[in-house]
């Protein structure tokens, strides 16, 4: 039998699977920063929310208005999580210049 509405994997029998991750996000989000003030908040944790508010930007079943809002918060979430990625350590003019010579050098031939 066809459905008028497009199948969705996270959509549940009773139409409750939005609402529900609907509220998991909105308390995974009231958890990020309800940490002490000396902890940083947990990067995995924002990540998280982020994934969650992109899969409820695309579930037919969320209006219109709810999912631009996801959409919108996940772009924020994702630029916050870009943030928090560690950067690369620093290397040092030595070291960049020992790489740069080290990349030059031919390969020496092997003796027959």
């Amino acid at each position: 039998m066809a459905t008028d509405r497009p199948s969705s994997k996270f959509s549940a029998v009773n139409g409750q699977q939005p609402e529900l991750m609907l509220s998991a996000v909105l308390h995974l989000m009231s958890h990020y920063h309800a940490g002490s003030a000396e902890q940083a908040p947990c990067p995995q944790l924002a990540s998280v929310i982020e994934r969650h508010l992109q899969v409820l930007s695309g579930l037919p079943d969320l209006g219109p208005v709810l999912q631009a809002t996801c959409q919108q918060l996940s772009q924020q979430w994702a630029a916050l999580v870009a943030l928090q990625r560690p950067m690369p350590p620093k290397s040092t003019l030595l070291e960049r210049l020992a790489r740069m010579l080290s990349a030059k050098r031919p390969a020496s031939p092997l003796p027959q």
